[in-house]
């Protein structure tokens, strides 16, 4: 009995060896890595109608800005399509205006509600996006540096006040 085995366990794995391997599994390809540029996904209930985009007054006056008002919704970090006119703005300004070759410092803020690293993050989503819009409307990203202080300047105790306390000072760099 044992020759009958010996020579059929030996066919059965020759067989084996034999066939070809089976195809590597296909794989999809790997999502496009997102640029520095790209915009926060709309969250459910982001209505940016409340807070600003706060440009100093010596930029203000150098760009021929008037109206300097951009938004932010409570929990949110996304700019308003309506609001790139004035980034542009600022973006010619520094690129070819009176500003060509200088900086900008973006800080970004929030108001006191939610947890303080919370805070922190999301004002600077809010430095990050705006200098996205900014780089997007045709400045160099290096011109641009953004940092956050979260809450740490929050003054408002309602609505009215945290509206102003959900922001982004735009000033000149040093």
């Amino acid at each position: 009995m044992h020759r009958l085995t010996f020579p059929l366990g030996t066919i059965a794995l020759l067989a084996a060896c034999g066939s070809d391997p089976p195809p590597p599994p296909k794989s999809a390809p790997p999502p496009p890595a997102p640029t520095a540029q790209a915009p926060l996904p709309e969250k459910p209930g982001d209505v940016p109608t409340r807070s600003n985009i706060a440009i100093a007054d010596d930029i203000k006056k150098a760009c021929g800005i008037t109206d300097a008002d951009a938004y932010f919704a409570y929990d949110s970090a996304n700019v308003r399509p309506q609001d790139q006119a004035i980034l542009q703005k600022l973006a010619a300004c520094f690129t070819s205006g009176p500003l060509k070759g200088r900086t900008m410092r973006l800080v970004g803020h929030a108001d006191p509600r939610g947890d303080e690293e919370y805070n922190m993050v999301l004002a600077g989503r809010r430095a990050d996006n705006v200098k996205g819009a900014i780089a997007g409307a045709g400045l160099d990203s290096a011109k641009m540096a953004t940092t956050s202080r979260g809450e740490l300047d929050a003054t408002g105790t309602d609505e009215t006040g945290w509206e102003r306390d959900r922001r982004v000072d735009i000033m000149l760099g040093s």
